[in-house]
């Protein structure tokens, strides 16, 4: 671990992957307060899976694969969100088609590309050592996209996460904040996916706000410590797979994996410790 810190200095390469944590840990603690709290880790699969096709279609176009990918999780996001709305009997198999369908078209959008010499599995598992400038610009845009649209609507976006007939009542425009929930999960999904990659994008999006759930009690306060746990996980994993050379992307999750296990647990004794002294005390 002391290999990084020292490289750190030295390595650009280090250094924009350090960067591109930190900013992918601000829209992850943020929106993924928002996963967690409504419960739409299934939509926000199906949106990051739908992803690749944007991708596939964009570098076969000669354009950035980003702009592909925040293209397909707009429209993906707001598809989900119409059917998910409109039927929610119906929202599974949409989200699995969803899901199918923009990976395959992904697929076979790079395969037909002219001097195909894409590393798919950079896109499936995420390469953050590889972050370029031009990513880092992209990342740091949808942050602020992110962080402005939750400012300017934090009060109907808490209706709408907690109690969409109450929001309804009191005159929010249920279905448009829904959507436009949806949507910014969408780009934090995009952001996501230099770091972690498409398969690990809900692991590293639910895990560091479903840890911060157990100990703050707002949702602001969730946001800020997902966030501080997010930006945790990211270097400690960077700095534990950098002497051995292991996967970054996996190292984070995996950590991520682990905090998780070992909070709740810790959770699960402290209750059991308080509830046995009550019946002591009784």
């Amino acid at each position: 671990m002391t290999g990084f810190f020292g490289a750190l200095l030295e390595m650009e390469f280090l250094q924009r992957a350090l960067l591109g944590g930190v900013l992918a840990s601000v829209v992850c603690g943020i929106m993924g307060t928002y996963v967690v709290v409504k419960r739409i880790g299934y939509l926000a699969g199906g949106i990051a899976h739908a992803v690749l096709g944007g991708m596939g279609v964009a570098y076969y176009l000669d354009l950035n694969p980003m702009l592909g990918a925040i293209a397909a999780a707009v429209v993906a996001a707001l598809l989900v969100g119409w059917v998910n709305i409109g039927s929610r009997r119906n929202s599974d198999t949409v989200i699995g088609a969803l899901w199918a369908v923009g990976m395959a078209i992904g697929i076979l959008f790079i395969s037909r590309t002219p001097g195909y010499n894409v590393d798919l599995m950079s896109y499936l598992f995420g390469n953050i050592l590889m972050v370029s400038l031009g990513d880092l610009r992209i990342m740091i845009v949808l942050d602020v996209l992110v962080v402005v649209l939750v400012l300017l609507f934090y009060r109907q976006l808490i209706a709408v996460a907690f109690d969409q007939e109450f929001a309804r009542l009191r005159g929010v425009a249920v279905r448009f904040f829904e959507l436009l929930l949806l949507c910014a999960v969408a780009l934090t999904v995009v952001t996501l996916i230099q770091v972690v990659g498409l398969i690990l994008v809900i692991a590293l999006l639910t895990l560091p706000a479903a840890i911060a759930s157990q100990y703050a009690r707002s949702l602001a306060g969730i946001m800020l410590l997902a966030t501080l746990i997010g930006v945790v996980l990211t270097v400690g994993g960077l700095a534990l797979s950098y002497d051995p050379d292991l996967p970054a992307g996996a190292t984070i999750i995996l950590l991520a994996g682990l905090l998780y296990l070992a909070s709740t647990a810790a959770k699960s004794l402290v209750h059991r410790i308080r509830l046995r002294r009550l019946r002591q005390g009784a």
